[in-house]
């Protein structure tokens, strides 16, 4: 007999434990941090930020909602409708669209970024070759080997300073 009396017993006591554990205030701190007790939040936290309490459970308001105390939009509950998988996949798709459009770019800037490093070199380069004053051989229109004359030395030197101080800062 005292045996079965300790059976009914237990259960008896883990169903009122269990009772107290359900009562927990959760609210969220002005830094937006959760905070749980078993004691009331204190009193300068505002009703919208009071995140559960013994009975009543809310749901964490927005960023909007919790600067202003006001809810963005005052959508009707109806139009919280859960979303289909339908209508999952499109989000998915579109982010994945987003993001990739987002990596095309940074890519492309990097490239853009390398490309415009290279010339500046080449402009660098050039006109260091220039100024060593040695003797540059070009072709003419017609195919024809010569060689750079010191007007068109100093022509091109001015052309590659400028490109190199305009596009290689």
């Amino acid at each position: 007999m005292k045996h079965l009396t300790l059976k009914l017993l237990f259960p008896a006591m883990l169903v009122f434990c269990a009772g107290t554990a359900q009562a927990q205030y959760v609210w969220l701190n002005e830094k937006g941090v959760k905070q749980f007790s078993d004691m009331p939040p204190p009193a300068d936290v505002p009703k919208n930020r009071i995140l559960k309490e013994p009975g009543l459970t809310r749901q964490m308001p927005t960023n909007e909602e919790t600067s202003t105390g006001e809810p963005e939009s005052a959508e009707k509950p109806e139009d919280k409708r859960p979303l289909t998988t339908a209508e999952k996949n499109a989000e998915y798709k579109k982010r994945r669209a987003e993001q990739a459009e987002k990596e095309k770019k940074a890519q492309d800037e990097a490239n853009l970024k390398k490309q415009k490093a290279e010339n500046c070199e080449r402009a660098r380069a050039y006109a260091r070759n220039l100024e060593s004053g040695i003797r540059i051989r070009t072709t003419d229109a017609n195919g024809e080997p010569s060689f750079m004359s010191d007007e068109k030395r100093e022509h091109e030197l001015r052309e590659a300073g400028k490109v190199a101080s305009k596009e290689c800062n």
